[in-house]
């Protein structure tokens, strides 16, 4: 393992610990202090379905492979093991409200679980998922199951008054910025994302005459601020290079813009699901013209022609012509 594989691991797991605490917190508040609308039952349903699903998948994938399990060997393991799983089950609950219904909530949890299992590619001769977990399971259940929406943007300041509504969302992005500056590094993504969603708003207004601030309300909301320094940033399925990530924020608000012509609802998550399947497509083809262009070229052996004896020609029999019988002399 080299120093970089190192310390994307280590930086991996600190920004996973602090993500998970965060979030683990920001929900506690929220059902408590902030006015969540969902019922706690909720959240417990989709931490269920997202740790039974990644215990399970990767019980048969050691298995199959006749490996150790990688949850094994205690309880600091087994939490290290499930923090992907326990941030996507509770993203998946605090952002879809699917009334006093919770099996959307689990199915919304388990595909997203399931998703980094099935959707893949190969990158630097290792296998990584390339579609945002909690972001696809909520896009699959927006579409299959148009009853569900997403959690009112009020609900997450509800309760809140005073200052109070300025001090939670400079929490969040302090805390935010912290995250993507210490461990993911995601700077140039999301300062692309937001140039680029000011423009694409003004470019609206002046072609399209819609309302500029209408356009622009959507930054205003703790909603967007946690997708924009929580969701959008996702290390596994954003690139780490600087101008990739330009392209990728840039992609996300232009495919965000096109679905708000059209008139798509929720066009924040269709747009992130879009562009990470355009991108797990992209790799897949760089990985196939790069074993083709890897292949040695096959030679070609010429086989010498093996002559053909040629039979004898036919002797040439030659005509005689009969001798001229002699004159008779008189």
């Amino acid at each position: 393992m080299t120093l970089k594989d190192q310390w994307y691991n280590v930086s991996r797991l600190g920004g996973l610990r602090r993500f998970a605490i965060a979030i683990t917190a920001f929900n506690v508040l929220g059902h408590t202090l902030f006015g969540f609308e969902q019922s706690v039952a909720q959240p417990l349903v989709a931490l269920a379905a997202a740790y039974g699903m990644a215990l399970l998948i990767e019980w048969m994938d050691a298995r199959v492979e006749r490996r150790s399990l990688k949850f094994a060997g205690g309880l600091k393991p087994l939490v290290d093991f499930l923090l992907p799983a326990h941030i996507t089950g509770l993203a998946v609950a605090m952002l879809l409200y699917a009334n006093d219904r919770l099996w959307p909530i689990a199915f919304a949890a388990a595909v997203a679980i399931g998703s980094k299992t099935l959707f893949r590619v190969a990158v630097k001769n290792r296998t990584r998922h390339f579609l945002n977990p909690s972001n696809f399971g909520i896009s699959v259940v927006l579409i299959l199951f148009p009853w569900v929406g997403i959690a009112p943007p009020y609900h997450f300041t509800e309760n809140l008054t005073g200052a109070a509504d300025w001090i939670l969302p400079a929490i969040i992005v302090c805390s935010g910025g912290y995250l993507n500056a210490r461990f993911t590094r995601r700077w140039p993504l999301i300062a692309t994302w937001l140039g680029v969603f000011v423009a694409q708003a003004v470019f609206r207004h002046l072609v399209f005459d819609a309302n500029l601030w209408a356009a622009l309300m959507p930054m205003t909301g703790v909603a967007f601020v946690l997708y924009t320094f929580y969701m959008v940033t996702d290390p596994a399925t954003t690139p780490s290079d600087t101008r990739s990530q330009v392209f990728f924020g840039a992609s996300v608000a232009l495919v965000y813009s096109l679905l708000m012509m059209v008139h798509i609802v929720f066009g924040l998550f269709f747009a992130l699901s879009l562009v990470c399947i355009g991108r797990g497509i992209g790799l897949h083809v760089q990985v196939l013209l790069a074993r083709r262009a890897a292949r040695p070229p096959v030679a070609v052996e010429v086989e010498e022609p093996v002559p053909v004896p040629v039979a004898a020609p036919w002797p040439v029999l030659e005509a005689r012509l009969p001798e001229p019988e002699p004159e008779h002399q008189l």
